[in-house]
């Protein structure tokens, strides 16, 4: 029966993931819906009596690797960059947030103050997870969307290490004793997942480095070694392995040289499986008679929470910067907790019940309801909101261009040269480097990656071009971003006919590869520009109409027809634009050697 369970949890995950996938909103709600749906709800679902003791390692080692994941993320050398602002609200924002909510839950809920300061500490933390999806539906404009995803990245580490640290003082001190042996127990604690941490970090590191570990090995053996940092780090020091853990993932994520595409991949899908199923059983828990029995003081909090907090936290934040006043407003409304939050107070929670520590029962209700309320009320009223306060994007206008290879820089430098905004994204660093070189932004990453939905402008795009010569990046790529922007957005170049069904590429794909007619293939066009071709424009005019064109330039192959200043139209198997004069064509010409 256990396992009959199990896999039911595993099948209704996915079948939230995808509800959340094929709406475009934030996963963590259909998750938290479903779990409250077989658990309090329908009385189908009891995570105590489904796994019994393993429940507690099982979370808690769920979290580890969630929080591994976030710290994988956060480069310290990035946060040079991200301005005062994002500064500001990871640091002087996130503790008045984290003193307002910890005195709402303290004077207007009656919890115990060891309660309500947790209850601040976990909600000061927004996510990537949650931020990411919104974003994609609202599209505000370039500084506001730069602020809030930089904030959930790099809040998602700080914050949940805040929380660890206020955590672990707050369980040292429950053990009663002076305050003197309270902050030394917590510096030892401190110490020993630091050090275990950067001990984990540096060990790892001289692993890859050496090719002590086979690349067949990295990503078990960095799931091991997180699992293993953790266990120790807990048993060495008292609630120190959270801390381990964030620290070790920091630590790895800023080596220079270290190739961790692979273990970044491995650890979002480890994620995804992880929390689709810990937010159903997690939200399978939750018992809603104590939130009813709070009565409406719960709504009370919600307000401060929305009201009170995320404003005083923005105007602390944005103090003396010159942001306009409605984006500070539009930056007041948004902050959805979401999966770091929930998971890491299910963890302090049962170590808080396990202390004998009043009110910890209400810890995870309480959270719970601040996500539900926070990402269902701004997902429905932030987009509105910002069209208002006139803070969303104009139509996208930003054409993203799969590869960087010679082929991709010639087109992505031949339209920017026309004024179209073009971003190319990669996964060789030497293709993304010379396109930078080129003055063509690069993102070195697969595009349809969580990382990618961080560090892409997604929100500003308009047109895909799979430009790779990998037939499965561009498949990908057009599968992710068809769903996306839609159908008539996405293109791709044909792969072989001969290659196609080599690699059983379904007809779906094979009728989206209509970039540039029906007989061109990325072959093709790498070959004529290896033999000297080049990628011109040229105006048209009465006198020298398309047929002069075509006469003057007998083997040139058109890609775009474009009228100076407007979206340029693409040639495709099926549509092929009939240039006016005025209009410029964008299009590959032979070397002289070959007309």
């Amino acid at each position: 029966m256990t396992a009959l369970f199990l896999a039911g949890v595993a099948l209704v995950s996915v079948l939230a993931q995808w509800l959340a996938w094929a709406l475009r909103v934030p996963a963590i709600l259909f998750l938290l819906l479903t779990g409250l749906a077989l658990g309090p709800i329908g009385g189908i679902l009891d995570p105590d009596a489904l796994l019994g003791d393993l429940l507690f390692p099982l979370v808690s080692l769920s979290v580890a690797v969630i929080l591994f994941e976030g710290a994988l993320t956060l480069h310290l050398a990035e946060l040079k960059g991200i301005g005062k602002v994002v500064r500001n609200l990871c640091s002087t924002g996130m503790l008045a947030s984290f003193a307002v909510i910890a005195s709402a839950g303290y004077f207007l809920l009656g919890l115990d103050g060891r309660v309500a300061l947790i209850l601040g500490a976990v909600l000061v933390v927004t996510g990537p997870t949650v931020i990411a999806p919104m974003l994609n539906v609202i599209r505000p404009v370039k500084e506001v969307d730069k602020i809030l995803r930089w904030e959930g990245i790099v809040i998602d580490p700080i914050g949940a290490l805040f929380a660890v640290l206020i955590f672990e003082a707050i369980m040292l001190g429950s053990k009663g004793g002076l305050l003197g042996h309270t902050l030394l127990a917590l510096l030892n604690t401190v110490v020993v997942g630091g050090a275990i941490g950067v001990a984990a970090g540096w060990l790892t590191t001289q692993l890859i480095r050496r090719d002590w570990l086979p690349i067949s090995l990295h990503k078990f053996g960095v799931l091991a070694m997180v699992l293993a940092s953790f266990a120790l780090s807990n048993w060495l020091g008292h609630e120190s392995g959270l801390l381990a853990v964030t620290v070790f993932g920091i630590w790895l994520g800023n080596q220079e040289g270290l190739d961790l595409e692979e273990v970044l991949t491995f650890k979002e899908d480890l994620a995804v499986i992880l929390i689709s199923s810990l937010f159903i059983l997690l939200a399978a828990r939750l018992e809603l008679s104590q939130l009813w029995a709070m009565g409406p003081m719960v709504l009370v909090l919600l307000l401060i929470v929305q009201f009170v907090a995320r404003p005083l936290c923005i105007m602390v934040s944005t103090w003396g910067s010159d942001l306009p006043w409605r984006s500070r407003a539009l930056l007041s409304w948004i902050a959805p907790r979401g999966i770091v939050a929930a998971a890491v107070s299910s963890t302090f929670a049962l170590s808080l019940t396990e202390a004998g520590i009043p009110d910890a029962d209400k810890l995870v209700p309480l959270v719970f309801a601040v996500i539900i309320a926070t990402v269902v009320l701004q997902s429905l009223t932030a987009a509105p909101l910002a069209e208002l306060l006139d803070q969303r994007q104009k139509a996208p206008d930003t054409w993203l261009i799969i590869g960087a290879n010679s082929v991709a820089r010639a087109i992505g430098k031949a339209l920017a040269e026309q004024g179209v905004s073009v971003h190319l994204t990669d996964p060789a660093w030497e293709h993304c480097k010379l396109a930078r070189m080129s003055n063509l932004p690069c993102y070195f990453g697969t595009p349809q990656s969580e990382h990618a939905e961080l560090h892409l402008p997604l929100t500003s795009l308009s047109t895909v071009l799979a430009l790779s010569p990998d037939r499965h990046n561009n498949a990908l790529g057009v599968l992710h971003f068809a769903h996306l922007l839609g159908e008539e957005k996405v293109y791709s170049l044909r792969s072989s006919e001969q290659h196609g069904k080599a690699n059983k590429e379904s007809a779906t794909f094979r009728a989206r590869q209509n970039l540039f007619g029906a007989d061109i293939t990325f072959a093709r066009l790498g070959g004529m520009l290896a033999r000297g071709g080049q990628i011109r424009a040229t105006r048209l005019s009465e006198t020298f109409d398309w047929a002069s064109y075509q006469e003057a330039n007998p083997g040139a192959q058109p890609l775009f027809v474009m009228q100076p200043g407007k979206t340029p139209r693409i040639v495709t198997a099926t549509e092929v634009p009939a240039p006016q004069p005025g209009e410029v064509v964008i299009a590959l010409q032979p070397a002289r050697s070959e007309e």
